[in-house]
């Protein structure tokens, strides 16, 4: 009796177990890994009516043509180089041809020609001559020889002696500022007179023509004394002189015999501006 009821048993497990086989859902298969550009596949659920263990019918193509992912469009192509303006047949050659360097400029410089430096002017002094008149006809006879001419009046023509003075001082004291000063401006040959009318006046030398005696001035004059010249000795008469500057340093002879000058004498050209 009771092996009746295990056999009973166990037959009512077995068509239980039968069943929930028979029953049962098929698992879900896990989603296959993403991918890019690919179609994927999809498990559509069973129908309620399909038979249990009927294989499950592939999707229709429709389905697949839904997954199907778009094309991808081609590069743009890229637009075509536009064509060159049509150019000259000498316009190609010159764009061609090499372009030929220039000169370096230090080769231009050593080829030119190294300027010529101007000549220093050129002053002389022509004369004597008797009176005024005289010395402008000499220049209107010397013409374009000379430039900047003026004409100068010597007194005491025939002095024999010429002497450079400064004029006398308030006192011995102020006298002997001045030669302080006199020695400052490296300037030598002076004493200071100490009786006659010229007292406390400083002689600044003495000379037996008149050229030497006016550079004496020049030289006094450019330190910023003012000197003056004292003829002595001769008859006391007047002569004129011509000075100017050469229009050109060989004019020299020329403007003296056109001038008819019977002497010339260099200048500084200072004395003529």
């Amino acid at each position: 009796m009771l092996t009746r009821a295990l056999i009973v048993v166990l037959a009512i497990l077995n068509l239980g177990v039968a069943l929930w086989w028979m029953l049962r859902g098929e698992p879900a298969p896990a989603p296959p890994p993403p991918t890019t550009g690919v179609a994927q596949l999809q498990l559509l659920p069973a129908s309620a009516s399909a038979p249990t263990g009927a294989a499950i019918a592939s999707p229709p193509a429709a389905a697949l043509d839904d997954v199907t992912p778009a094309p991808v469009p081609p590069p743009p192509a890229a637009a075509p180089a536009k064509a060159p303006a049509t150019e000259s047949p000498a316009a190609t050659a010159v764009a061609s041809a090499p372009v030929a360097a220039s000169p370096a400029p230090a080769a231009a410089v050593a080829q030119a020609p190294a300027p010529v430096p101007a000549a220093p002017a050129q002053c002389v002094s022509l004369g004597p001559f008797t009176d005024r008149a005289a010395a402008q006809a000499a220049q209107a006879k010397a013409g374009g020889t000379l430039r900047g001419a003026r004409l100068r009046e010597v007194a005491d023509a025939g002095a024999t002696r010429y002497r450079v003075v400064l004029p006398a001082a308030a006192s011995r004291e102020d006298a002997q500022a001045t030669v302080k000063r006199i020695v400052a401006a490296g300037l030598s040959d002076y004493y200071i007179i100490a009786n006659g009318e010229e007292t406390n006046a400083i002689a600044l030398g003495q000379y037996r023509n008149r050229e030497g005696a006016e550079r004496r001035m020049a030289a006094l004059s450019a330190a910023g004394f003012n000197a003056r010249l004292i003829a002595s000795g001769g008859d006391g008469s007047a002569q004129w002189w011509l000075d100017a500057t050469l229009a050109a340093p060989a004019d020299a002879s020329v403007a003296r015999q056109r001038s008819g000058a019977a002497q010339q004498r260099s200048l500084d050209c200072a004395r003529v501006r």
